[in-house]
């Protein structure tokens, strides 16, 4: 299946222009032989909220804005946790640690022409709001008919 996918790319490359970094993503993920990884922690949704507007929601539940990183470069958004170096006072008066932090890093790969406008925290749900930028050439307009 590999090769087969391979070459439909390779087949598509003379005749794209500006397509380089799809193409190149999809073969790293074929070169994996199209291996996922299973981890799905935290959840996560991928919302469509208007014509060019998009939000990704994730579920953080017991983090505060200081245990979350949200970085973006190269077309890559990458949520994760940030590890905080416990001191001993704090282990000294837990008797039990049944809740115990997760550490993840979730990656999101964004189009060139999105743009990552906000991010907010808020009742355990990380929101980060996206915007896709369309060219005045590009929408949709009405033509009038002579």
């Amino acid at each position: 299946m590999t090769n087969k996918a391979l070459s439909i790319f390779n087949q598509l490359r003379p005749v794209s222009v500006g397509f380089d970094n799809i193409f190149d993503h999809f073969e790293r993920m074929f070169d994996d032989d199209f291996h996922f990884p299973a981890v799905n922690y935290p959840p996560y949704n991928i919302v469509k909220t208007g014509t060019y507007t998009y939000n990704i929601e994730v579920a953080l539940a017991g983090y505060s804005k200081k245990d979350i990183s949200v970085e973006y470069a190269d077309g890559l958004l990458t949520v994760k946790s940030i590890k905080e170096e416990k001191s001993d006072d704090e282990k000294d008066g837990v008797i039990h640690k049944g809740i115990a932090k997760r550490y993840f890093s979730k990656v999101f790969t964004i189009a060139d022409d999105v743009k990552i406008e906000d991010a907010e925290l808020k009742d355990g749900l990380l929101k980060i709001y996206l915007m896709r930028i369309v060219p005045e050439g590009k929408k949709p307009k009405k033509i009038t008919v002579k």
